[in-house]
C-alpha cells in the first residue's frame, strides 16, 4: 500500500488540522490500515468461496441471481448514501458523524488522497460492519433465498451480495489512492474517480453523485453531476 505523501496537490489547512485532530483522537497507535484492508478482503472472498463451493449444478435461470443482486445493491448503495449518510436519521446517528461530519471533512474535492496506510481507518468501513452485514443482512436474506426459491439462489445470493460489498470497498479504497499510483491511473479508474471526486465537493455532496461503485442509480434518479446542471442551478 503506497504511501501518499507524494501527492501532487498541496492538503488545504482546514483539512489538514481536521486530520491531524482526527488521527490524534481516533486512530489508535496500534491500529493497522494494511492489518484492515486484509481482513476485510480476505474475510469477504472467504465467505465468497465457501457459497460457490456449495452450489450443486445450477440452471441457467438461478445464475440471474447475479446480475439481480448488483443491481438491488447498487440502488440500496445509493439510497443509504442519499439517506442516512447525508441526513441525520434516529438510531442511525453515528452514520451521519462518520461519513458526513468526518469522512467529508478528512477528504474534500481538493484533497481526495490518503497520506497513510493509517489513513485506511477513514476510508473503509470498520472491520465489525463485515460481520453485521453478512450476520444481518446476507445470511438471512440468503436463507430465505434458499428455503423460497432453490438452494443455489440461496448460496448465490450470499456469494453476490458479499462480493458487492467487497467491491465497494475496493472501489472507495481506489477513489482515495493518490492521483499518481498505478491503479488510480486505469482509464476507468480515472473515471469513477471524478465522479467520487465531485461528490466530495462541499457545495455538490447533498445533492450529486451518491453512487460509490458504478453510477447507476446516479443515472438512474436523475443526480449525476455534469457541469451544465450547475449552470441551470445557478441560473
Amino acid at each position: 500500500m503506497a504511501e501518499a505523501a507524494r501527492a501532487t496537490r498541496s492538503i488545504p489547512e482546514r483539512v489538514a488540522r481536521f486530520r491531524e485532530d482526527y488521527r490524534r483522537k481516533h486512530v489508535s497507535p496500534r491500529y493497522s490500515g494494511r492489518a484492515h484492508f486484509v481482513f476485510t478482503s480476505l474475510g469477504s472472498l472467504a465467505v465468497i468461496g465457501c457459497a460457490i463451493s456449495l452450489l450443486e449444478g445450477g440452471r441457467p435461470v438461478e445464475w440471474l441471481t447475479l446480475p439481480a443482486v448488483f443491481l438491488l445493491g447498487n440502488v440500496v448503495e445509493f439510497l443509504g448514501h442519499r439517506g442516512p449518510m447525508h441526513h441525520r436519521r434516529r438510531g442511525l446517528g453515528l452514520l451521519f458523524q462518520r461519513h458526513t461530519e468526518q469522512h467529508h471533512r478528512f477528504f474534500t474535492h481538493d484533497a481526495l488522497a490518503y497520506e497513510s496506510a493509517r489513513d485506511v481507518k477513514m476510508v473503509l468501513f470498520p472491520p465489525v460492519l463485515l460481520l453485521f452485514f453478512l450476520g444481518a443482512i446476507a445470511a438471512p436474506l440468503g436463507t430465505l433465498c434458499f428455503v423460497l426459491i432453490s438452494p443455489n439462489v440461496g448460496w448465490l445470493f450470499v456469494a453476490a451480495a458479499v462480493g458487492y460489498y467487497l467491491m465497494y470497498e475496493w472501489l472507495h479504497f481506489c477513489h482515495h489512492l493518490p492521483p499518481e499510483h498505478p491503479v488510480a491511473q486505469l482509464a476507468l479508474m480515472r473515471q469513477l474517480r471524478r465522479h467520487h471526486e465531485a461528490h466530495h465537493d462541499p457545495a455538490k455532496m447533498q445533492r450529486h453523485n451518491f453512487n460509490i461503485s458504478f453510477p447507476f442509480a446516479d443515472w438512474l434518479f436523475g443526480t449525476s453531476w455534469r457541469p451544465e446542471k450547475d449552470r441551470r442551478e445557478k441560473s
